[in-house]
Protein backbone atom coordinates (compact mmCIF):
# COMPACT_ATOMS: atom_id res chain seq x y z
CA UNK A 1 0.00 0.00 0.00
CA UNK A 2 1.29 3.54 -1.08
CA UNK A 3 2.10 6.05 1.38
CA UNK A 4 -0.71 8.62 1.08
CA UNK A 5 2.36 11.73 2.09
CA UNK A 6 -0.33 14.81 2.37
CA UNK A 7 -2.40 13.01 4.98
CA UNK A 8 0.22 12.08 6.86
CA UNK A 9 1.86 15.97 6.68
CA UNK A 10 -1.99 17.13 7.12
CA UNK A 11 -2.01 14.78 10.37
CA UNK A 12 1.05 15.74 11.83
CA UNK A 13 0.43 20.17 10.82
CA UNK A 14 -2.89 19.47 12.83
CA UNK A 15 -1.46 18.07 15.74
CA UNK A 16 1.61 20.53 15.37
CA UNK A 17 -0.83 23.44 15.52
CA UNK A 18 -2.31 21.91 18.62
CA UNK A 19 1.17 21.46 20.26
CA UNK A 20 2.29 24.66 19.85
CA UNK A 21 -1.07 26.56 20.64
CA UNK A 22 -0.78 25.10 24.39
CA UNK A 23 3.21 24.80 24.87
CA UNK A 24 4.56 27.52 22.46
CA UNK A 25 7.37 26.99 20.76
CA UNK A 26 10.08 25.92 23.47
CA UNK A 27 7.55 24.08 25.12
CA UNK A 28 6.47 21.80 22.22
CA UNK A 29 7.46 18.13 22.25
CA UNK A 30 8.06 16.68 18.66
CA UNK A 31 7.35 13.13 20.36
CA UNK A 32 3.96 14.88 21.52
CA UNK A 33 3.30 15.77 18.01
CA UNK A 34 3.79 12.79 16.50
CA UNK A 35 2.09 10.73 18.80
CA UNK A 36 -0.90 12.98 18.65
CA UNK A 37 -0.83 12.32 14.67
CA UNK A 38 -0.44 8.71 14.74
CA UNK A 39 2.97 9.07 12.57
CA UNK A 40 6.49 8.30 13.74
CA UNK A 41 8.51 11.04 14.59
CA UNK A 42 11.03 10.60 12.02
CA UNK A 43 8.39 12.30 9.29
CA UNK A 44 8.40 15.69 11.09
CA UNK A 45 12.01 15.76 9.91
CA UNK A 46 11.68 14.34 6.50
CA UNK A 47 9.09 16.80 5.53
CA UNK A 48 9.55 19.68 7.90
CA UNK A 49 13.00 19.55 8.87
CA UNK A 50 13.76 21.12 12.63
CA UNK A 51 11.33 21.87 15.14
CA UNK A 52 11.19 25.91 14.37
CA UNK A 53 10.48 24.48 10.88
CA UNK A 54 7.26 23.12 11.59
CA UNK A 55 6.41 25.94 13.92
CA UNK A 56 7.17 28.13 10.65
CA UNK A 57 5.17 26.02 8.64
CA UNK A 58 2.04 25.85 11.07
CA UNK A 59 1.91 30.06 11.55
CA UNK A 60 1.90 30.47 7.85
CA UNK A 61 -1.21 27.92 6.76
CA UNK A 62 -2.90 29.71 10.04
CA UNK A 63 -2.25 33.12 8.08
CA UNK A 64 -2.99 32.37 4.82
CA UNK A 65 -6.69 30.76 6.29
CA UNK A 66 -7.07 33.96 8.60
CA UNK A 67 -6.73 36.37 5.19
CA UNK A 68 -8.81 34.35 3.33
CA UNK A 69 -11.69 34.09 5.97
CA UNK A 70 -11.55 37.58 6.88
CA UNK A 71 -11.24 40.19 4.49
CA UNK A 72 -11.56 43.87 5.05
CA UNK A 73 -15.15 44.80 2.90
CA UNK A 74 -17.21 47.71 2.29
CA UNK A 75 -16.19 51.68 2.81
CA UNK A 76 -15.90 54.11 5.33
CA UNK A 77 -15.72 53.71 9.44
CA UNK A 78 -18.96 50.97 9.41
CA UNK A 79 -16.60 48.89 7.18
CA UNK A 80 -13.85 48.93 9.41
CA UNK A 81 -16.22 48.36 12.46
CA UNK A 82 -17.61 45.43 10.44
CA UNK A 83 -14.15 43.96 9.76
CA UNK A 84 -13.08 44.05 13.72
CA UNK A 85 -16.47 42.55 14.47
CA UNK A 86 -15.70 39.88 11.97
CA UNK A 87 -12.04 39.31 13.15
CA UNK A 88 -12.92 38.99 17.09
CA UNK A 89 -15.67 36.52 15.78
CA UNK A 90 -13.34 34.53 13.68
CA UNK A 91 -10.41 34.46 17.11
CA UNK A 92 -13.16 33.76 19.49
CA UNK A 93 -14.36 30.65 17.51
CA UNK A 94 -10.74 29.92 16.84
CA UNK A 95 -8.31 31.08 18.74
CA UNK A 96 -5.34 29.72 17.16
CA UNK A 97 -3.71 32.01 15.38
CA UNK A 98 -3.74 34.82 17.99
CA UNK A 99 -2.21 32.10 20.28
CA UNK A 100 0.38 31.34 17.78
CA UNK A 101 1.49 34.85 17.22
CA UNK A 102 1.66 35.21 20.64
CA UNK A 103 4.05 32.47 21.47
CA UNK A 104 5.94 34.08 18.62
CA UNK A 105 6.80 37.43 19.47
CA UNK A 106 6.97 36.27 23.02
CA UNK A 107 9.81 33.79 22.10
CA UNK A 108 11.14 34.97 19.11
CA UNK A 109 11.03 38.85 19.46
CA UNK A 110 11.61 40.80 16.50
CA UNK A 111 12.14 37.10 13.94
CA UNK A 112 9.63 36.65 11.31
CA UNK A 113 9.00 33.84 9.84
CA UNK A 114 8.61 33.98 5.90
CA UNK A 115 9.37 38.05 6.15
CA UNK A 116 8.85 39.09 3.07
CA UNK A 117 5.38 37.20 2.51
CA UNK A 118 4.17 38.62 5.48
CA UNK A 119 4.99 42.34 4.84
CA UNK A 120 3.57 42.23 1.76
CA UNK A 121 0.29 41.04 2.97
CA UNK A 122 1.07 44.03 6.09
CA UNK A 123 0.88 46.35 3.44
CA UNK A 124 -2.10 45.18 1.18
CA UNK A 125 -4.19 45.65 4.50
CA UNK A 126 -2.87 49.08 5.32
CA UNK A 127 -3.18 49.83 1.40
CA UNK A 128 -7.18 48.66 1.75
CA UNK A 129 -7.89 50.11 4.87
CA UNK A 130 -6.57 53.68 2.96
CA UNK A 131 -9.18 52.59 -0.01
CA UNK A 132 -12.12 52.33 2.56
CA UNK A 133 -11.13 55.53 4.78
CA UNK A 134 -10.06 57.69 1.34
CA UNK A 135 -7.64 60.45 2.77
CA UNK A 136 -5.95 58.52 5.59
CA UNK A 137 -2.18 58.65 5.91
CA UNK A 138 -0.24 55.25 5.84
CA UNK A 139 0.55 55.08 9.31
CA UNK A 140 -2.51 55.83 10.74
CA UNK A 141 -4.17 52.77 8.53
CA UNK A 142 -1.65 50.84 9.90
CA UNK A 143 -2.06 52.22 13.26
CA UNK A 144 -5.61 51.75 13.16
CA UNK A 145 -5.38 47.65 11.98
CA UNK A 146 -2.52 47.41 14.73
CA UNK A 147 -5.50 48.47 17.23
CA UNK A 148 -7.97 46.18 15.77
CA UNK A 149 -5.78 43.53 15.98
CA UNK A 150 -4.87 43.99 19.98
CA UNK A 151 -8.31 44.28 20.69
CA UNK A 152 -9.44 41.52 18.88
CA UNK A 153 -6.74 39.21 20.25
CA UNK A 154 -6.91 39.91 23.60
CA UNK A 155 -9.36 37.28 24.92
CA UNK A 156 -6.97 34.59 23.50
CA UNK A 157 -3.88 35.79 24.53
CA UNK A 158 -5.17 37.38 28.35
CA UNK A 159 -8.02 34.96 29.35
CA UNK A 160 -7.24 35.67 32.93
CA UNK A 161 -6.87 38.98 33.01
CA UNK A 162 -10.21 39.49 31.04
CA UNK A 163 -11.97 37.69 33.24
CA UNK A 164 -10.68 39.73 36.90
CA UNK A 165 -11.59 42.61 35.00
CA UNK A 166 -14.84 42.03 33.86
CA UNK A 167 -16.28 39.01 36.30
CA UNK A 168 -16.80 36.71 33.55
CA UNK A 169 -20.33 37.47 32.69
CA UNK A 170 -22.49 35.29 30.59
CA UNK A 171 -22.64 37.78 28.01
CA UNK A 172 -18.63 38.56 28.02
CA UNK A 173 -18.42 38.18 24.51
CA UNK A 174 -20.94 40.12 22.51
CA UNK A 175 -20.14 43.20 25.52
CA UNK A 176 -16.76 42.39 24.25
CA UNK A 177 -17.73 42.58 20.33
CA UNK A 178 -19.86 45.43 20.97
CA UNK A 179 -17.13 47.03 22.38
CA UNK A 180 -14.29 46.86 19.74
CA UNK A 181 -17.11 47.34 17.56
CA UNK A 182 -17.72 50.86 18.84
CA UNK A 183 -14.17 51.74 19.68
CA UNK A 184 -12.80 50.78 15.82
CA UNK A 185 -16.06 52.89 14.32
CA UNK A 186 -14.78 56.26 16.91
CA UNK A 187 -11.33 56.03 15.85
CA UNK A 188 -11.99 55.39 12.14
CA UNK A 189 -14.38 58.65 11.94
CA UNK A 190 -11.56 60.48 14.21
CA UNK A 191 -9.13 59.89 11.44
CA UNK A 192 -11.11 60.99 8.46
CA UNK A 193 -9.99 64.54 7.27
CA UNK A 194 -12.54 67.27 7.67
CA UNK A 195 -13.72 69.54 5.98
CA UNK A 196 -12.98 73.15 5.71
CA UNK A 197 -14.04 75.72 7.23
CA UNK A 198 -16.09 77.77 5.08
Amino acid sequence: MAWDTERTKRLLLEAATVEFCQSGLAGARVDRIAAAAGVNKERIYQYFGKKDALFDTVIGSQLRAVMDEVPIEGHGPEAMADYAGRLFDHHLADATLPRLLFWEGLERGDYVVDRLARRENCVAKVRRTMEVLPGVQQEDAADLLLTIISLCDVPAALPALDGLLTGGAKDRAERRRAAIVRTVRLAAEALLPQPAAS
